[in-house]
C-alpha cells in the first residue's frame, strides 16, 4: 500500500483512536488525527516487517485494524510524554 493510502487510513485511524481513547489531550483533534496518521505509518512498516507477502495492500479491515493499533500505540506515548513534561515537582 502507498504512503498516501496510509496517509487517508492514518486520518481515520487517528478519529477512530480518539473514539476509543476519549480525553483530553494537548493539541486537540488536529493533533491526534496527525498521531493516527504517523501512527499508521510505522503500525503498517512494523507489520510489513513481521508478515511476508502484500497482507497490507489497499485499505481494507486489516489494514484499517493495524492503523487504529499503530495510532492508539502511538497516542498512549503521547500522552505519557506530555503528561510527563506537563507535571510539576513540588519545592
Amino acid at each position: 500500500m502507498g504512503i498516501l493510502s496510509w496517509i487517508v487510513v492514518g486520518a481515520i485511524a487517528g478519529v477512530l483512536a480518539k473514539w476509543i481513547m476519549p480525553g483530553k489531550d494537548p493539541g486537540g483533534i488536529i493533533v491526534t488525527v496527525l498521531i493516527g496518521i504517523v501512527g499508521a505509518i510505522i503500525g503498517g512498516f512494523i507489520v510489513g516487517l513481521f508478515v511476508a507477502g502484500d497482507v497490507l495492500t489497499g485499505i481494507n479491515l486489516t489494514t484499517i485494524v493495524v492503523a487504529v493499533l499503530g495510532a492508539i500505540l502511538l497516542l498512549i506515548v503521547y500522552r505519557l510524554i506530555m503528561g510527563r513534561r506537563g507535571a510539576t515537582t513540588p519545592s
